[in-house]
């Protein structure tokens, strides 16, 4: 499994790398100083996990996120599968890490993870699973997120039983529960979300997440 880093300090940069190289079954892709080393890295190596710095030199790490998520990590080939992106920061209530889900990131990590953590997290959104707990994401999206005041016409390409498994997903549920509430298999609340995520050019189950939030499928709770 590759892992591309991301972060213009260089000794940050070198010690997440070097822990990397350290660790069973993973490998270093590459490193880079600048948002724009990092597209341009994400497509000459097709990482399988970006660690991404929000905070860069030239274009930000959102920026890149989104150029990089959008080419499928790989600006040559058509329908090659995105890379994971787990956002570097300093504050989990932070604006650049909404935006940065938002964006399709799979998560967030703090810059003072312990190292067996952050190689956990590593391979848990290599999985295609969110590295942020349900409890955190919702306090996120909460603090950040402005409902829209009209239905949004991007729900009227999902089906009612797609809707149904989008809202489910936007209130912390995983597939098991999904298909226990809606009295399905998991096989086909898998293939509905797909869909979900076809349909609305997602690319994270934590993006599947935040878009709920701003369709308003989920109203997030009034300040305490």
């Amino acid at each position: 499994m590759s892992v591309l880093v991301v972060d213009d300090q260089v000794l940050i940069r070198a010690g997440l790398a070097a822990l990397i190289r350290a660790a069973p079954g993973l490998t270093v892709a590459g490193e880079a100083e600048t948002g724009e080393d990092a597209v341009r890295l994400a497509a000459a190596h097709r990482p399988d996990v970006i660690l991404m710095d929000v905070r860069l030199p030239g274009i930000s790490g959102i920026a890149a996120t989104e150029r990089i998520l959008a080419a499928g990590g790989n600006g040559d080939s058509e329908g090659a599968a995105p890379p994971k992106v787990l956002i570097l920061t300093t504050f989990d209530l932070d604006e650049y890490v909404y935006e940065g889900i938002r964006a399709g990131a799979s998560g967030f990590l703090l810059k003072d993870t312990p190292p067996e953590r952050l190689l956990t997290a590593i391979r848990t959104v290599a999985a295609g699973d969110i590295l942020l707990s349900p409890a955190a994401l919702r306090r996120l999206l909460e603090t950040f997120t402005t409902p829209r005041s009209s239905a949004a016409p991007e729900l009227a390409a999902l089906t009612r039983r797609e809707t149904e498994v989008l809202a489910l997903v936007a209130r912390a549920h995983t597939n098991r529960e999904i298909a226990e509430t809606l009295s399905l298999s998991e096989a086909t609340v898998k293939t509905h979300l797909n869909r979900v995520m076809a349909k609305l050019s997602l690319t994270s189950r934590a993006q599947a997440v935040a878009v709920a939030y701003d369709y308003g499928l989920v109203t997030p709770r009034s300040p305490r």
